[in-house]
């Protein structure tokens, strides 16, 4: 391989294992403050339910968890044609979203 082949790989490489460091730290920091809002959102439910001011109807969650994991079973599931066509970019970016991820 020529240098002018391997300088858009390294770019790509490069560009890609650094958004993804950038988005997988920041993904992980949104990920833990969505968490605890669910969290404080079911506490306060199940306080209001426990008060008697809200009735939670369980069978139709039940059921409602139930149809969305039978969907998700059932769909076909293929990957965009932008990570098909930029392979390099898509992998290293994967890999700097896993240390990203890791480091947040």
């Amino acid at each position: 391989m020529s240098f002018e082949t391997l300088t858009p790989l390294a770019a790509q490489l490069g560009f890609g294992g650094l958004s993804g460091l950038v988005v997988g730290y920041a993904f992980k920091k949104l990920l833990k403050i969505l968490v605890v809002l669910v969290g404080l959102f079911f506490v306060a439910l199940m306080y209001l339910a426990y008060v008697d001011f809200i009735e939670i109807n369980y069978d139709k969650i039940s059921r409602a968890f139930q149809g969305l994991i039978s969907s998700l079973q059932t769909g076909d599931f293929t990957l965009p044609t932008f990570i098909t066509s930029n392979v390099p970019f898509a992998g290293s970016f994967v890999v700097g979203f896993g240390i990203g991820f890791k480091m947040g």
